[in-house]
């Protein structure tokens, strides 16, 4: 796909602030976005790599434009523009490009695919790969050797699953990630995710989990590690090596977990969080900040009022204070 910036201008009903004519062929992050890409910075927390950014054009509001060091596209609400345009660079399989099982079995070596199967174009599997019955196996999907994949799994386009991995019947690897902006109406619009999900070696994946694909960026599922039955986990999550994690956690879009970590049953885990190496989550706690030192977590109270709670948080994080506060006293009473 490509656009000028007057094309996206009519598409996201934007002002265009530079060369009207500039060619776009992609959407990439600020970071790293190249000349011929459009991004988008949506507060003031994007301000260093808006003015760094190297991107052809960027999508921004009267808050930002000064900050723009190139081509910029100024709109009302950049969140609901983004939305908007993601979807003219979206490429959507082509379900004429599916062959059955019969058609595609001599295009692999040592590869042993059951009836039932449908497989896109531009797909590669390793030798002495099982692929279970009813598998969806899409476009430009890359499947290492010595890989079982289950009955019932779901892989979509342009994902890349490692060697010796296990992925059990009803993973679906690849689904669209979950986000959305609101227009002036308060109506939602879903914003198409870009990115894929790349699996390193020697991962397995419990019957039923899903993970979603990146936003821009790649969701990554790093070598050795072991995922149970039940589990969500969204856009641009990062899972580092040999961690573990217990059926029916969720772990929210582009938090970071580090390596040698063990994430117990039924835990939640906010966005945009990074927890470190060698950490322990115990069950059903919520993990709603940062965890920068490795350790034994434990994160769960009673079900209360939002406001409640907020009051009552205060004071549990001066418990230890205020312990210390009483001891001293009564030494003094004494």
């Amino acid at each position: 796909m490509m656009l000028t910036l007057e094309d996206i201008a009519k598409l996201i009903d934007a002002k265009v602030y530079g060369k009207s004519s500039k060619e776009i062929i992609g959407i990439n992050t600020l970071v790293k976005a190249t000349s011929d890409q459009i991004s988008h910075a949506i507060s003031q927390k994007y301000k260093k790599p808006l003015i760094n950014s190297n991107a052809g054009a960027v999508i921004v509001d009267k808050k930002l434009i000064e900050h723009c060091p190139t081509n910029a596209l100024l709109v009302e609400n950049v969140s609901l523009a983004y939305a908007l345009l993601t979807h003219e660079f979206k490429n959507h399989q082509n379900i004429n490009h599916f062959q059955t099982t019969s058609q595609v079995i001599n295009s692999f070596s040592n590869v042993n695919i059951a009836q039932g199967c449908i497989v896109g174009k531009n797909v590669t599997i390793g030798e002495n790969t099982f692929i279970g019955a009813n598998c969806v196996i899409e476009d430009n999907v890359t499947i290492g050797m010595n890989s079982l994949i289950d009955s019932n799994v779901t892989i979509h386009k342009g994902c890349e699953i490692g060697k010796k991995c296990v992925l059990s019947s009803g993973v679906v690897i690849g689904s669209e990630g979950f986000g959305n902006a609101r227009d002036q109406n308060n109506h939602w619009h879903a914003i198409a995710h870009l990115g894929n999900v790349i699996i390193g070696d020697d991962v397995s994946i419990g019957a039923n989990t899903t993970i979603d694909r990146g936003s821009i960026d790649n969701t990554e599922i790093h070598s050795g590690v072991k995922i149970d039955n039940l589990i969500h986990i969204a856009h641009n999550v990062i899972i580092g090596s040999d961690t573990a994690i217990a059926a029916k956690t969720g772990i929210a879009g582009t938090t970071v977990i580090g390596k040698r970590c063990m994430i117990g049953g039924m835990v939640g885990i906010v966005d945009h969080l990074t927890i470190t190496d060698d950490v322990i989550v115990n069950a059903t706690s919520t993990v709603n900040r940062n965890i920068t030192k490795p350790g034994i977590y434990t994160g769960f109270v009673p079900l209360m009022l939002h406001s409640e709670w907020k009051k009552a948080g205060v004071w549990l994080t001066k418990l230890d204070k205020i312990a210390t506060l009483l001891k001293i006293k009564l030494k003094n009473i004494k």
